[in-house]
């Protein structure tokens, strides 16, 4: 996303970044760009309610105007999407609907795509709602899954066209929003 904004392929700017990892490699690229950073653990909190006040508080300061997930493991608590209905997204590494759901993220939706014998697999940006990974599909890429693939050498495939999907999604997203 830093890329395509510097690049003049969105015109947008990046508000914030929050994360509940706080070796997250996004941490130092936003750093370096001049984006502000939050670590929000839920485990720091003594109750989920402190936890999602938290959020919607660093997210009024930063007043989005859309809040993209790209690598954000945990559900969105039911106020936050609530506060921004319908500007929330998420990619995610398979063809939504397969693969989606509780419990498929990461390497786990690549080693399910091969134990299931699928040709094909992919990329989904999705709005995203209550149920993991059910929101409308705003657009999916599709990558072949070859006879020579494992796990990690199908998401290295996957993540290439992520890291092409995602912006153009987000472009497009943002044109019907405005």
């Amino acid at each position: 996303m830093i890329d395509a904004i510097q690049d003049g392929e969105i015109d947008a700017r990046i508000n914030g970044l929050i994360t509940n990892n706080p070796t997250a490699k996004a941490l130092k690229r936003a750093e370096q760009n001049g984006i502000p950073t939050r670590i929000v653990p839920p485990s720091s909190f003594d109750d989920q309610k402190k936890y999602t006040d938290t959020l919607l508080k660093i997210l009024a300061a930063w007043e989005p105007h859309l809040i993209v997930l790209a690598g954000y493991m945990l559900k969105i608590p039911v106020a936050v999407l609530q506060a921004y209905p319908k500007r929330i997204i998420n990619i995610h590494p398979s063809l939504l609907p397969k693969f989606g759901g509780q419990g498929y993220y990461g390497m786990k939706v690549h080693e399910a795509v091969l134990q299931a014998g699928e040709s094909k697999t992919g990329c989904s940006v999705h709005i995203v709602t209550q149920a993991y990974d059910e929101g409308p599909v705003l657009a999916q890429r599709t990558v072949p899954v070859k006879p020579s693939d494992d796990a990690e050498t199908l998401a290295n495939r996957v993540l290439g066209q992520e890291h092409e999907l995602l912006p153009s999604a987000i472009k497009k997203y943002l044109s019907t929003l405005n």
